[in-house]
């Protein structure tokens, strides 16, 4: 990575962090330039204005969170053949990374700005909107594979199945925060776990 890779970095880096702890409206241009000791020349040379941070925070938060997924949907498919079950090992995964972050997990970047948006152009909320509805066809494929082979016990719709796997890491992460128990969203993908093994579990004769 170059100097002005690396600068740019550490720009994305602090941001990320002071709009995790006070959301966007209350990080400053100049609190980011002070942190990284740069100029504000130094600053705009990498981002124009707050708007091209915004995008730029998005699509890094995005990436990262996707790298995750493809690491423990891979390694589900890994250790077995059958969907439900490949799944069902993934969220345990997923469970036991979110149980090993010291302080809990730090926030969710496109909540920030979804509840901020007037702060934002068109294409940066474009840009939320469209990884939200990138993890929910991810889910949806998910379960289009193990309805396949598992078919529900109940009537389902699985696109709502797949939001809702969203709707429960969101949520966990905010009730750990507010409740200030780092566990707790461990627990809750841990519940859904469950809920999805008892959705696609054959029915008992």
């Amino acid at each position: 990575m170059g100097k002005g890779e690396a600068t740019r970095e550490r720009i994305l880096e602090i941001a990320e962090s002071a709009v995790l702890a006070k959301g966007f409206g209350a990080t400053s241009i100049d609190e980011v330039i002070a942190e990284a000791g740069l100029t504000k020349s130094g600053f705009f040379y990498h981002f124009r204005d707050k708007n091209a941070l915004a995008r730029e925070m998005v699509r890094r938060y995005v990436d990262t969170n996707d790298r995750m997924f493809d690491d423990i949907f891979a390694r589900g498919a890994e250790l077995s053949d059958d969907p439900l079950q490949a799944f069902l090992i993934s969220l345990k995964l997923l469970a036991e990374i979110m149980a090993d972050l010291p302080n809990g997990h730090p926030g969710c970047l496109i909540a920030s700005i979804c509840y901020q948006e007037r702060l934002f152009d068109r294409e940066v909320r474009d840009l939320t909107a469209d990884s939200v509805r990138s993890w929910n066809a991810r889910f949806r494929a998910i379960f289009d594979g193990i309805a396949a082979v598992h078919p529900p016990r109940e009537p389902i719709d699985l696109g709502d199945l797949a939001d809702t796997m969203s709707c429960i890491v969101d949520g966990g992460i905010i009730m750990s925060k507010t409740l200030n128990d780092p566990r707790r969203l461990e627990r809750q993908i841990l519940v859904f776990r469950s809920f999805v093994k008892l959705v696609f579990s054959p029915v008992q004769a």
